[in-house]
């Protein structure tokens, strides 16, 4: 049985738009706009595609904004305090009330500071005497005002504050510690010690974490078992109490930066272990990959293949490891100083600072002194919220 041209032609599928007309012209081909992709050329960077997917991040961004100020206001520590950190003034102090109104109620642009006092009334159930902003003789404030001396970056002096009183009047927004200093003042100089040594200690804990991980790894057999034993030695030994022990044995007369550097050595000691082991666990998946094996296979050196191959792809976790680190080397600061054994007079950190709180009637009566919490969270919160962002955008594709 034979099939005709018709049922030949039926049985052949056929474009969809075949039967709307007649296919289009190059000159109507040619006026017809090119198709944009949404999502950007084809032949972006990866850095560029992260950074794309990390900005559909909010809480990302937000962390992001908050490290760059945090680092900023360490960096140009003595600009942004408005007080000398070693001033003496009324011991506990409460936070002065700062408001846009001037002493005669009318809305000012320039806020003014009003220190809280007595305010002459008295409780009609206690007979105790009320406290409240003393508005007789306000402070007037403004930016860039002069105030004490400092050497800016170390080097440059300078008297100039980026937030202050005019007239030379001390404030105290926060209020002042048992020695009558601004805590304001005192946490905005301590970040610089508190975020030096996360700095520092991730810096280290990340470059031995990674070459012995990486190494471990890449070579593999007898090597690889013995590092992994002595990793796990490491991370079998309980932190906390070999850190107390461990910065106990420094002596009180030693100087604050030998004290400071000896803490710092014995974190990175004792936090490089874990990501050595996350470090070896992607390397060792990346070894077994095709074009590593091709690399190996071509003659190249090892060297080579750890640097162009095999360290790029590592290097996105060992990113988002070190922004998740750094708020907990703040945290542990933080608690070593309370407990005082990170951070010596009369150098400045949060932790120190929190040893004020040792206490519960002081914290009842004053607790303003709890101020340096604060500086924690916003610390904390700052690096966990940029590192879920690069942990989220890490992977574009």
């Amino acid at each position: 049985m034979t099939r005709t041209d018709k049922d030949i032609h039926s049985a052949i599928p056929l474009p969809t738009d075949i039967g709307a007309g007649p296919a289009p012209t190059p000159a109507e081909e040619a006026d017809v706009p090119p198709i944009v992709s949404r999502h950007g050329s084809g032949n972006e960077t990866y850095a560029t595609l992260v950074w794309r997917r990390f900005r559909r991040s909010t809480m990302g961004m937000i962390g992001l904004v908050l490290v760059v100020m945090l680092l900023v206001v360490s960096v140009f520590a003595d600009f942004f305090a408005p007080m000398d950190p070693k001033e003496a003034n009324l011991p506990f102090a409460p936070p002065d009330l700062i408001a846009f109104e001037d002493p005669q109620g009318n809305f000012s642009l320039i806020p003014y500071v009003y220190p809280i006092g007595d305010t002459g009334e008295f409780d009609p159930i206690t007979f105790q005497p009320l406290t409240g902003a003393v508005k007789d003789n306000p402070t007037p404030t403004g930016f860039f005002v002069q105030g004490h001396e400092y050497r800016l970056l170390w080097f440059i002096p300078a008297n100039i504050h980026f937030f202050g009183s005019t007239d030379g009047r001390p404030i105290q927004l926060l209020g002042t510690d048992k020695f009558g200093r601004d805590i304001l003042s005192r946490g905005i100089i301590g970040s610089r010690i508190s975020l030096m040594i996360a700095l520092a200690v991730v810096t280290m804990t990340t470059v031995v974490g990674t070459l012995v991980g990486i190494t471990s790894g890449y070579i593999g057999g007898a090597v690889d078992a013995w590092v992994q034993r002595f990793v796990e030695f490491v991370l079998a030994f309980p932190q906390l109490p070999l850190y107390l022990a461990l910065t106990s044995l420094i002596p009180v007369t030693a100087p604050s930066n030998v004290f400071l550097t000896f803490v710092i050595f014995v974190m990175a000691v004792l936090g490089w272990a874990q990501l050595s082991r996350e470090v070896r666990s992607k390397t060792l998946s990346l070894a077994r990959i095709e074009y590593v094996r091709a690399a190996i296979a071509v003659g190249a050196s090892d060297g080579r293949i750890i640097t162009r191959h095999i360290l790029p792809n590592v290097l996105s976790h060992i990113i988002v490891a070190i922004t998740l680190a750094i708020p907990t080397v703040v945290l542990l600061e933080s608690f070593l100083g309370f407990l005082g054994f990170a951070v010596k007079p009369p150098l400045i950190s949060w932790g120190l600072m929190l040893q004020d709180t040792g206490t519960f009637s002081v914290i009842g009566s004053y607790p303003w002194i709890l101020s340096p919490v604060i500086f924690v969270l916003i610390t904390v919160f700052a690096f966990n919220a940029l590192g879920d962002g690069l942990r989220d955008a890490v992977d574009p594709y």
